[in-house]
């Protein structure tokens, strides 16, 4: 699959997901859109996953740590044919499998549920653990927030995937510099991220999260180091893809107006038009 054909998915899934959003008028735009790119490149350039047979037992596992990111998630399942996109449209509506987390038990492509902060990296050790324990090929994703990085457990299993080995653990930090509160490094600093997971002992690589070809290359170079987990710090963008989001931490939680919506959907169907060109 070309770059091209990446950019399309990743902004296709950015629509979805904003259409979802809206129309529950409620969920997380800005984390959202900031992995599509990411997500993209996994499900349709890196992983190896059966729509048809999503709990696969060779497959390789992924978890959004950053639970309640979980729109992008749902529509990048979507495009990749675990249901039907018109079905993330009724995100967090009564009676709707759609919930407002990742939920392994009720939608198809889940593979742990998620949304208390922290907890997502340290069930992704658990699954690599399993797979090396049981000499499995699968290998395991995860994606946090550099905000999550401030719970604690993201540390302890930090300590964990390294004490391990689990050379079969890539986990992303979407490092887009803000949270619900304003800055990361006004609320809570973390940086240096990319010193503090090398002094943890991971194998840590710094890219530009929308950059195809640097996503794709730092996934290859996880999977060709051994006796480490790898770290990619993705430095990206909150809200990528519609102007008025992008970088502003109001649209960490909040869902779009009626015109706002329009706006925001006229604009991601401007690069997708170009795209399909």
């Amino acid at each position: 699959m070309n770059k091209n054909e990446i950019a399309l998915h990743a902004y296709q899934a950015r629509k979805t997901a904003l259409t979802g959003i809206y129309n529950a008028q409620s969920g997380h735009p800005g984390g959202s859109l900031s992995i599509c790119d990411i997500l993209s490149v996994l499900y349709f350039e890196v992983m190896n996953v059966d729509p048809a047979n999503p709990k696969m037992e060779d497959r390789d596992r992924f978890v959004l740590s950053k639970g309640h990111c979980a729109p992008a998630l749902y529509a990048m399942l979507a495009e990749k044919g675990y249901f039907p996109r018109s079905d993330v449209y009724t995100l967090r509506q009564t009676n709707s499998y759609i919930q407002g987390h990742p939920d392994m038990k009720g939608i198809p492509g889940i593979d742990m549920s998620t949304g208390s902060l922290g907890q997502g990296i340290s069930a992704a050790n658990g699954m690599a653990l399993a797979g090396k324990l049981k000499d499995k090929d699968y290998r395991v994703y995860t994606i946090l927030g550099d905000g999550e990085l401030e719970e604690g457990q993201v540390w302890e299993a930090a300590m964990f995937a390294a004490h391990y080995k689990l050379d079969n653990l890539t986990a992303f930090v979407d490092n887009n510099g803000l949270q619900i509160d304003g800055k990361i490094t006004d609320v809570m600093n973390s940086e240096p991220i990319d010193e503090k997971f090398r002094a943890f002992g991971w194998n840590v690589i710094v890219i530009d999260a929308h950059d195809y070809d640097e996503i794709l290359d730092a996934v290859n170079e996880a999977k060709e180091t051994k006796g480490r987990p790898t770290m990619i710090v993705a430095k990206s963008v909150k809200g990528k893809g519609v102007s008025f989001m992008e970088n502003n931490p109001a649209w960490h939680g909040a869902a779009p107006k009626k015109e706002e919506f329009e706006k925001a959907i006229a604009e991601l169907d401007a690069v997708i038009s170009n795209l399909k060109a």
